[in-house]
Parts: structure tokens; C-alpha cells; sequence
């Protein structure tokens, strides 16, 4: 997202700065957690868990899960820490403050993967385990991916779900997408998808691609732009946890609503208020808590050997057996909120 959004320091990060709360034995680095034990031999694994973009729901709800994981495993002193301005640059600056700490493992959701990967290729280097989360980087710069779903599975959720939601055996009508930013690697591969379902639904004509830097505010005037630009919009995708919510609000306030549909990856919790005054139909998402803890379990095992390359299953506590296809560790289905089941869900 997240994506949906699953989203969740403003400015230029400083390294001396995180170096000052970001501590391997109990630091929490501004919102993390620590959760020291005995590991193999009494060892801890020091793990530092990089969002997008810091303060986002979607990525607070991933670092809840993550604190669940540290806590079951017991061996693992984790920090959740990123740039809340969702800086890729400050971000590469974390990532070379931790390699310094001597951290075990960084994984990483990245925002822009050719800014990261200098400082992700020097971790490993260095000896550091280095994994991807909610978004992939380049290749050679980690070891895992551990993926939500797979892009096909997202971009064919997104567009079943809008033309479902568009009330039509055969809908028809002018969409557009707001995403996060055009150089998020994991939201161009929805984007790709997204475009090659909509040849199922040939009626519906992709007019406009936009980013929204990531930002709930830019994402509401570039909706607000569509609805004046496109007299025929009849549904907006939003494909991140901010753009989304952004998207509905611009939606709700032009007295749109039921009028353009807007479906997109998000929270629970952010959405239900549009889901019950009919903006929102659906929202696409994954457990967002669940990725998080699944994470920290591939964290943690890749650092104590327990995991390896070649490997085609994994356990990872509470959440069973999951399937890796090569390097990518997948955490399973996607989910559909709407008004009948939204209540049941709080993240």
C-alpha cells in the first residue's frame, strides 16, 4: 500500500539524529518496539523495519503485527523508524545509520527503488540480511520479498471490484487511478495489471493516470481535477492507503457519490465512514497486521539460518505455513470490506 495504502521525521532525515533513538538493545526509534530474549544461544536479532512513509495507518497497522511477531518470537529486538515526509532519500540515509549500528536485518517497503538500492547493496555487503516488505526493490539488493499478494491478484481484485460495484453486467464509462508516486515499483505493477483486466470490461476507458506524492491532500485536488475534467468519470481507483481515503473525500464533496465510485486499497478504519455513506461500496486490502508479523518472522529466520534461498515453504508462527515462489514470500488472500462486513475488522 499498503499499498492498502495497507500506508502508515519530516524533511531531510539527519543520521545523528536516528543514531540518538534508534538503539539495538530496547530503542524504539520514535514508535517502535523492543522485544528482547533468548534466541539460539541467547543471541538477539537486531531488526529495523523501514516503512514508506512513517504516521500512515496502513503502515502502523503493519508495525502492530510486527510488535506481535518480536513478541512471540522472543529473540528479536525490533525498531519501526522512517521518514514521515516518506523521503527516499531520507529513508537510503536510515539504511546506512543502521548498517552502522550493526544491524541483523533492515527490510524494507521502498519508495523509490533505484534511490534505495545504493544503500541496500552496501548493507549486504556488509553482511547485513536485507528484506523487502508491501513494496519490492531492485532484485539484487535484497534477499526475500515478502508480498501481500501478488500484483496480478491486486490489479484483478481492484477492477472486479469496481466493475461489480459499477451495478452493471456490462459497465461502461471513463476511470482513472491516483496513485502514491509514479516511481513506486509495486504500484506500476497494479497499474500494469489493473490495465490488462480492463480488457475484460471494455466499456471502461482508462483516461488518466495521476500521482498524489503520497499525500491525502494532493490526492483530493487531482480527484476533484478528474471530476471536472471527465464529465463521463464514473469511477476513480485509489491504489494507496492515502490516496484512497483523499480520493472519496474529493468524491463526497462534489456530491458525487453513487454518481463516481471510487474503490481502491485501504484501512478498515479509514474507509468505514465513506463505506456507510455510500462514497465507497468496497475496499481491497490484506491483513495488513499480518504482513507486518510475517515480516519479522522471515527476518528472523533468514537471520538465524532457518530460512534459506531455495526454500519453498516457511512457517511463520501463528500464521501457519506460507508458500514462497522463489524470493517472494507470499502472505496469502486478498480481502473485500464493505457495508455488511467492515464493522468486523479494526485496523
Amino acid at each position: 500500500m499498503r499499498n492498502i495504502h495497507f500506508t502508515l521525521i519530516a524533511g531531510a532525515c539527519v543520521a545523528a539524529a536516528f543514531a540518538a533513538g534508534c538503539g539495538d538493545k530496547g530503542g524504539s526509534g520514535g514508535g517502535g518496539t523492543s522485544a528482547g530474549g533468548g534466541g539460539a544461544a541467547g543471541k538477539t536479532v537486531n531488526v529495523y523495519l523501514l516503512p514508506k512513509k512513517k504516521g500512515v495507518a496502513y503502515f502502523t497497522s503493519c508495525s502492530t503485527g510486527a510488535e506481535k511477531a518480536a513478541k512471540d518470537l522472543g529473540d528479536v529486538n525490533l525498531v519501526y523508524d522512517g521518514p514521515t515526509d516518506g523521503s527516499p532519500e531520507a529513508a537510503a540515509s536510515l539504511i546506512d545509520t543502521w548498517t552502522l549500528k550493526g544491524a541483523n536485518v533492515i527490510a524494507i517497503s521502498p519508495n523509490d527503488p533505484d534511490v534505495l538500492a545504493p544503500s541496500m547493496k552496501k548493507a549486504k555487503d556488509q553482511g547485513v540480511h536485507v528484506l523487502t516488505w508491501d513494496a519490492d526493490g531492485k532484485p539484487d539488493s535484497r534477499e526475500f520479498f515478502v508480498d501481500q499478494a501478488t500484483s496480478e491478484q491486486i490489479g484483478t481484485a481492484l477492477v472486479d471490484t469496481m466493475a461489480k460495484d459499477l451495478g452493471s453486467a456490462d459497465p461502461s464509462g471513463d476511470v482513472a487511478i491516483v496513485t502514491a508516486t509514479l516511481t513506486a515499483a509495486n504500484q506500476n505493477e497494479w497499474i500494469t495489471y489493473i490495465k490488462e483486466r480492463l480488457k475484460k470490461y471494455p466499456k471502461l476507458n482508462l483516461v488518466a493516470i495521476k500521482p498524489s506524492n503520497d499525500d491525502q491532500a494532493q490526492a483530493f485536488q487531482v480527484t476533484q481535477d478528474l471530476i471536472k475534467t471527465y464529465p463521463n468519470l464514473k469511477g476513480v481507483f485509489g491504489i494507496s492507503s492515502v490516496a484512497f481515503p483523499g480520493a472519496a473525500e474529493a468524491i463526497k464533496q462534489a456530491g458525487k457519490s453513487g454518481k463516481v465510485l471510487v474503490t481502491g486499497l485501504g484501512t478498515p478504519n479509514d474507509m468505514k465512514q465513506y463505506v456507510k455513506d455510500g462514497t465507497v461500496k468496497s475496499v481491497v486490502l490484506w491483513n495488513t497486521e499480518d504482513l507486518g508479523y510475517l515480516t519479522i518472522y522471515a527476518a528472523e529466520a533468514v537471520a538465524t539460518g532457518k530460512l534459506k534461498p531455495g526454500a519453498t515453504t516457511f512457517t511463520a508462527g501463528k500464521l501457519g505455513e506460507k508458500k514462497i515462489d522463489g524470493d517472494k514470500i507470499l502472505l496469502g488472500d486478498i480481502l473485500v470490506f464493505n457495508k455488511d462486513n467492515i464493522d468486523k475488522f479494526d485496523f
